[in-house]
């Protein structure tokens, strides 16, 4: 890996082009490098993990309504373009792919369940998928060009991720999905650096937001920010392929990100971004969630859940507090700020980044389960309203300084809890990494992801979609030329009548 400083440029410094980090990237989409084993076998994994919490999202409010909006947006196939298919229709319903990539990352978002990547920046790098899978569709690309862009979309997020914090700015983290999908895309089709260096800065310049959407009251918006980006990737590659120019340099200008959004006009950065030759194997450092949650609450989960012995009778607890890193405690803990952590009423969005509540449920039922958990009866019970308020988060240095750890070994989103009874006696057990993490105590497989989408399709698909899926999904690197609708899934229509009736919009 090369570690590229990036930093804001005056309006009179000359800066050639061939340093803006929008060509760097540019220049590792463009790179033909091979995709190792492990990075293939993981892609499919993702593939798989993404169509699993998509399939369970299915007949959600926000996701019928992005499905409804992409349904109207029909794509009549002509020439070498195909369209792309939607989540839960037949694959013969196609639609233009940007409006898939809307519809698809919707689904695939809505219910906080896939992969992540925490640095310096929060990511959840499977949201590339369904914009490289929605063109890849549309082109009639192969399988084995599908994980090349893929592992470039993981890559390039990733990398961003690791190097430049969003959040210390309250700029919202698709922000680096933007550009990670417009390479993506990039890499599938394909094109030259000067292409991508433009689709790029496009991406970027329309992705930039506040971080509003994850504060507060959360709205629906949270599942559809990634799909926006995701579309507006589409967009700016297609612009880009018709030879038309973006913003430049985008992260470095005068008034471009670095300057304005981000740390200002002193603020230098450190990218790390492969050199050329070199893998693209950032997928493998990433990790699912077992649990549909905000992964920094993955781990408290767990340990909520060993503890429920050791504590027994809940009704004895006085206080809990965990101690945990920065990031938890003022994205998701009580450093928030966010009296709404604490509302029973409060929306599920707010619940799945309120870890107080998720620790008092998983505490309360020993398990957590990414429907009945967040049901509002099960919001507003007196006693979970009762153990919730008696928990807090507080920050621990060291919890911070492993979060930032770049030794995967030491790197750690846990936390310790520290429970006082009333008798003053306290129980104390802390849990570094999720049982699912790579190194945690049941690491995710191929198996497990499986596992995963069988029991979130349960109900949805129909036993032989989901064979057929998966078996398509485990081939996906051997899918030739206009294969790729077979990664799509159908559902009976009974199953979308079950969801919410939408009402009309402007399309």
């Amino acid at each position: 890996m090369k570690t590229h400083v990036v930093g804001a440029r005056g309006a009179t410094v000359d800066f050639p082009r061939s340093q803006h980090l929008a060509t760097k990237i540019a220049e590792v989409a463009a790179d033909p490098v091979e995709v190792t084993g492990d990075v293939t076998e993981m892609i499919v994994n993702r593939i798989i993990d993404n169509a699993a919490v998509a399939a369970a999202a299915l007949t959600r409010r926000p996701v019928a309504a992005a499905r409804a909006q992409a349904l109207a947006q029909p794509y009549r196939p002509r020439r070498s373009r195909a369209g792309s298919a939607v989540f839960g229709l037949p694959a013969d319903t196609v639609v233009s792919p940007e409006w898939a990539a809307w519809a698809n990352g919707v689904a695939v978002r809505e219910l906080d369940f896939h992969d992540t990547f925490l640095a310096a920046e929060y990511s959840h790098p499977g949201d590339n998928i369904p914009p490289i899978l929605a063109v890849a569709q549309h082109t009639g690309g192969d399988g084995a060009a599908l994980i090349r862009g893929l592992a470039t979309g993981y890559e390039v997020q990733i990398d961003l991720a690791r190097g430049i914090c969003l959040h210390e700015h309250k700029i919202d983290h698709v922000a680096h999905l933007g550009p990670s999908a417009a390479a993506g895309i990039g890499t599938l089709l394909g094109l030259d650096v000067p292409t991508i260096y433009q689709a790029i800065g496009q991406a970027l310049h329309t992705t930039t937001a506040t971080r509003q959407s994850r504060k507060g009251e959360i709205s629906s918006w949270k599942a559809y920010a990634p799909a926006f980006a995701g579309k507006m990737a589409v967009e700016a590659v297609d612009r880009a392929m018709r030879g038309e120019t973006a913003p430049a340099p985008i992260w470095e200008g005068a008034d471009g990100v670095i300057a304005w959004l981000l740390g200002g006009p002193d603020a230098e950065y450190q990218v790390p971004l492969p050199g050329p030759g070199e893998a693209k194997r950032a997928i493998v450092d990433s990790y699912t969630k077992e649990h549909s949650a905000e992964y920094q609450s993955q781990a408290p989960i767990d340990l909520a859940r060993r503890l429920r012995e050791r504590i027994g009778d809940l009704d004895q607890i006085a206080s809990i507090v965990l101690h945990t890193s920065h990031h938890t405690h003022v994205v998701i803990g009580s450093g928030s700020g966010d009296p709404q952590k604490f509302d029973p009423h409060a929306s599920r969005e707010t619940l799945d980044h309120s870890v107080p509540y998720i620790f008092a449920v998983a505490l309360q039922d020993g398990v957590w389960h990414h429907e009945r958990s967040y049901a509002p009866q099960r919001a507003q019970r007196p006693d979970t309203v009762e153990l919730w308020h008696k928990i807090s988060t507080v920050e621990d240095p060291e919890w911070t300084r492993r979060y930032h750890s770049t030794d995967p070994n030491e790197k750690a989103f846990g936390a310790r809890a520290v429970v006082t009874l009333k008798s003053g006696e306290t129980i104390t057990d802390e849990l570094a990494v999720a049982d699912a993490h790579p190194l945690g105590a049941r690491p995710f497989a191929r198996e497990q992801y499986i596992e995963k989408f069988r029991t979130l399709a349960d109900g949805v698909l129909d036993e032989a979609e989901q064979r057929r899926f998966l078996d398509a999904a485990q081939r996906a690197p051997q899918l030739a030329a206009g294969e790729l609708d077979q990664l799509n899934f159908t559902v009976a229509d009974r199953v979308l009548a079950g969801g919410p009736r939408i009402p009309e919009g402007l399309f």
